[in-house]
């Protein structure tokens, strides 16, 4: 089979093919970055960068060993499930408040990075891809750690480019409905259902 960066093509396909079905899930990150698209489409954006960022930091934990410790380390993994908990009903807050999420406004966009960084950080479903399948994808060897990080930002630039697709899509739907009902309800639809992810964390 041809090599691509050092991976068999049939493997780098199977990697691509998890990677896009968990990408595609909605979850923590989706919801944030559709809630920040209403805002604006920099605001949303800038999210999904945030978001696509914090990918690079599972793949450095992982390439680092961290994965392998947290896998031996339940009560840590434990403690970073509440921790992204917690985050998701604070933006659930944030969401269902007019100043922050309506779409006829304006946003600080330095803070829509840094939570999108935050939410991905914090998001178990993305940490148990890293632990449970990029090092079984990457291999052993003196070069996993390399192919290890390449896969990672393979996944970043996947990641990057669906949630900046949403981010669009959505500040476009948000200024067709802005001064209407169903725009206040979206607000409130993104801010339950992060509530209800925070839930399903912690159960």
């Amino acid at each position: 089979m041809s090599l691509v960066a050092g991976f068999e093509l049939p493997t780098l396909v199977a990697y691509l093919a998890a990677a896009v079905a968990l990408i595609l899930a909605p979850g923590p990150d989706t919801m944030y970055v559709l809630a920040r698209g209403l805002q604006g489409p920099d605001a949303g954006v800038r999210s999904a960068l945030g978001v696509a960022t914090g990918v690079l930091g599972h793949t450095l934990a992982a390439a680092l060993g961290v994965a392998a410790l947290l896998r031996t380390a339940p009560t840590v993994f434990t403690l970073v499930k509440y921790a992204g908990a917690a985050y998701l009903v604070y933006l659930a807050v944030q969401a269902l408040r007019t100043e922050e999420f309506d779409p006829t406004t304006t946003t600080e966009n330095g803070g829509s990075f840094r939570r999108g960084v935050l939410v991905n950080a914090l998001n178990p479903k993305v940490a148990l891809f890293f632990l449970a399948f990029l090092p079984g994808f990457a291999g052993s060897g003196p070069d996993a750690p390399v192919r290890m990080a390449f896969l990672g930002v393979l996944y970043a630039v996947v990641t990057a480019i669906y949630l900046s697709s949403v981010a669009l899509a959505s500040n476009r739907a948000g200024r067709l409905l802005a001064r209407t009902r169903l725009s206040q309800g979206l607000q409130y639809l993104a801010g339950g259902v992060m509530v209800v992810l925070a839930a399903t964390l912690v159960l």
